[in-house]
């Protein structure tokens, strides 16, 4: 039997109000100067604003740098990192959705390290160490990535828009304050795909045949929740309990997916580098053909999903996941949402080319990929 290491550090607030919590744990750290990360959209908005006094009525001297928009490059990082450097900041509060917190992890990173942010992705022929950095806090705004409680940071190349990471303990936050209320105003288009994101890491995380036990469990939790509450989140808005399941479904499926994720993920990696399209959305329209692919070789574990969200076989799980990408209004197809077909050959080359399926508990060759493509077209 071989050694495997387990590692579950995050400590999180969670609950309505929990960003309330922020200021006072910072000040009593004896840190003075955040730099609260964002972005563009949600730093134009009341929320920041609010989160900002809450800062400052802790005696903190609070800057935002709202820089980060649609799926992050290097010079939204180095940006953030001049930004940090401006205001003399002794910490980052990274506030939103995957994207921002993203940024939000490297930028006291490239702060206090030199050289280039895609000098420090793991695959990097010269990878620069990674030391002590500044204290980071996450607040998510999404209940999709869970981005707030991994140790990578996915950002994209600024020519090819090829999908980067940097993986280490050290960008972990140190603190999550996990506040449902903080998603209340998000629109249910998002809702749905942000939603997808987070069932899409919890199954594919279980489905993955690498040995962790601890997240196999987590992840078939992460699924019941997020099965019984999407819905509801996506129709209901202003449900904070629909709101806090899927913020602990995203968050869980962030957790597991250190066991790996699956060839959905691969086939989302090369529609957001392509045609940028959302994760979440990316993950969605991609889940069914993989998942149908993957269905013969691991039917057991398919017969579990289908026990957790309240199915009788394995058989019914895929359609299940059908009916629910219907009811709350997941765009039918890839055509739907402006993938050509000219764009499949790059899209099958950057899917066979990633890593993420890898784990995937059937082997995908690039003719697989040029189906599963076909098949959500």
């Amino acid at each position: 039997m071989s050694i495997t290491k387990f590692s579950f550090p995050t400590t999180i607030h969670f609950g309505a109000g929990a960003r309330k919590l922020a200021g006072p744990h910072l000040a009593e750290l004896g840190l003075k100067r955040p730099l609260i990360v964002t972005d563009k959209g949600l730093a134009a908005l009341p929320l920041i604003g609010a989160l900002k006094a809450d800062l400052e009525a802790a005696g903190l001297a609070v800057a935002v740098y709202g820089g980060v928009f649609g799926n992050p490059t290097g010079s939204q990082v180095m940006n953030g990192a001049a930004a940090y450097k401006a205001h003399e900041a002794d910490c980052v509060v990274g506030v939103g959705g995957g994207a921002a917190l993203d940024v939000a992890k490297v930028v006291g990173l490239l702060a206090t390290h030199p050289g280039d942010v895609m000098e420090y992705v793991w695959d990097h022929p010269q990878v620069r160490p990674i030391g002590a950095v500044p204290y980071f806090v996450a607040l998510p705004t999404t209940s999709g990535t869970g981005s707030e409680v991994g140790r990578s940071s996915v950002i994209s190349e600024e020519d090819t828009h090829v999908k980067r990471v940097i993986f280490s303990a050290a960008i972990l936050a140190k603190v999550v304050f996990a506040d449902p209320e903080l998603t209340l105003a998000l629109p249910p288009a998002v809702t749905a795909a942000t939603g997808m994101d987070a069932l899409t890491h919890n199954i594919e995380s279980y489905l993955s045949p690498a040995y962790h036990p601890l997240c196999d469990g987590i992840a078939l939790e992460g699924v019941r929740i997020g099965a019984r509450a999407l819905l509801t989140a996506v129709r209901e808005p202003g449900n904070v309990q629909a709101r806090a399941d899927m913020m602990m479904s995203s968050m869980m499926g962030a957790i597991a997916f250190q066991k790996d994720l699956g060839a959905v993920h691969s086939c989302a990696h090369a529609l957001g580098t392509v045609c940028d399209l959302h994760h979440g959305l990316a993950n969605a329209l991609m889940i069914e053909p993989v998942m149908n692919f993957n269905i013969e070789t691991v039917p057991a574990k398919f017969a579990e999903l289908a026990h957790v969200v309240g199915l009788a076989a394995g058989t019914a799980f895929v359609p299940w996941l059908a009916h629910l990408k219907h009811q709350i209004g997941i765009a039918p197809s890839l055509a739907a949402v402006g993938v050509k077909r000219e764009h499949f050959g790059r899209l099958v080359e950057i899917a066979a080319a990633d890593m993420c399926h890898q784990t995937n508990p059937r082997a995908c060759a690039p003719a697989d990929f040029e189906r599963f493509f076909a098949e959500a077209f």
